[in-house]
């Protein structure tokens, strides 16, 4: 049988895929020796899939900052957004009889608001998008306070039964002290944060929207001469970040039930700190989402790293994240200085290769 030629090709990996792929070793390696060195709990499958339960807010804030930032741009109004939803959604279960699809849809209504003005904004009146999304940012939290000052807990009984669902993993799971087996479970938000990592991959390897965010930010003035249309694709980025907020919030909300100023604290950072390890550049033009689902686990594996070590004090975990982020930032500046110089080639199959080849992704 005659073997398909350009299935069998091999090019130089592109720098998505290279530094998506230390990322992933550098989370394997790690969760490997704190199973080794502390055993423990990270022995046990539930806190591995607690990483995604408590974090799937998290993971959907930065797959939508995964798009803006490959488009050249950057969005830090995700955490403000996901905690005005929450509260919004529970004033209006508690306050106004409203049903659990009502509430969904005021929250997918209020992330498509925030990103059509950001998209506008920042793409076809060209204001810096670090401004119209910080001002983004005190908006959404501004407004909590307006809606209700006190926080508010959801007590709606089809919403309780909705955020009381787990997801059990057959043949995973734990043995108890009395030495029952606990079976491993996941909230219905896992389900949703993998479902779009997913569809995200779709779309930036195999649509001509993914290769056009990776083409503007590679080089926006390179992106026209080919007839890209720039400010389009960069609206659409943000309405998609935007969107992707509104249903963080909501997940965040069947995670905790509350309503808070305090919810979503500090996500629009540890969002990028996750894009970043995950290797997607500032810059724009390399990165995706794959490579920023194994950041966000890196990020939260060093926490909970920090917190077995017996540094249980915040700003241990806060040194450790800075420390990370510069170590990544470090790497891959080398990595990629060394490869513009030739003297860094590494080989994958075509059929392998993450993305569209811009700018950035030199070989």
């Amino acid at each position: 049988m005659k073997k398909n030629n350009s299935l069998l090709r091999r090019e130089p990996i592109s720098n998505t895929n290279l530094l998506m792929t230390i990322t992933v070793c550098t989370f394997i390696c790690m969760y490997v020796i704190a199973m080794i060195a502390w055993g423990g709990g990270f022995l046990n499958p539930q806190q591995f899939l607690d990483l995604f339960n408590n974090n799937a807010y998290l993971l959907i804030i930065a797959c939508g900052l995964t798009m803006v930032m490959i488009s050249g741009g950057i969005d830090i109004s995700g955490g403000g957004i996901t905690a005005l939803v929450t509260m919004v959604c529970v004033v209006y279960l508690e306050d106004h009889g409203g049903t659990v699809l009502g509430s969904l849809f005021i929250a997918l209504g209020i992330g498509l608001a925030f990103g059509l003005v950001h998209g506008i904004l920042v793409s076809y009146l060209e204001i810096q998008p670090f401004i119209v999304t910080l001002a983004g940012m005190f908006f959404a939290r501004g407004m909590i306070t307006i809606v209700s000052i006190a926080p508010r807990t959801a007590a709606h009984e089809a919403f309780l039964k909705l955020k009381q669902a787990r997801i059990t993993l057959p043949g995973i799971g734990y043995y108890g002290k009395t030495g029952n087996f606990i079976p491993a479970q996941i909230e219905p938000g896992v389900l949703v944060a993998i479902t779009i990592v997913l569809v995200i991959a779709v779309i930036l390897k195999w649509t001509r929207f993914g290769r056009n965010l990776y083409a503007v930010g590679g080089s926006s003035h390179s992106a026209l001469t080919l007839g890209i249309n720039v400010k389009r694709t960069k609206f659409y980025a943000y309405l998609f970040a935007g969107l992707l907020s509104g249903i963080s919030g909501y997940v965040y909300l069947l995670h905790t039930g509350a309503g808070d100023a305090a919810n979503a604290a500090q996500a629009e950072m540890q969002a990028i700190a996750s894009n970043i390890i995950g290797g997607t550049l500032l810059t724009g033009g390399v990165g995706n989402v794959i490579g920023t689902l194994f950041g966000m686990l890196s990020l939260k594996t060093i926490t909970n790293i920090v917190i077995a070590s017996g540094l249980t004090k915040p700003y241990y975990q806060s040194i450790t994240t800075g420390l990370m982020l510069c170590f990544f930032i470090l790497l891959q500046s080398v990595i990629l200085a060394i490869r513009e110089k030739g003297h860094f080639r590494l080989l994958l199959p075509e059929w392998m290769r993450f993305g569209k080849t811009s700018k950035n992704e030199s070989d």
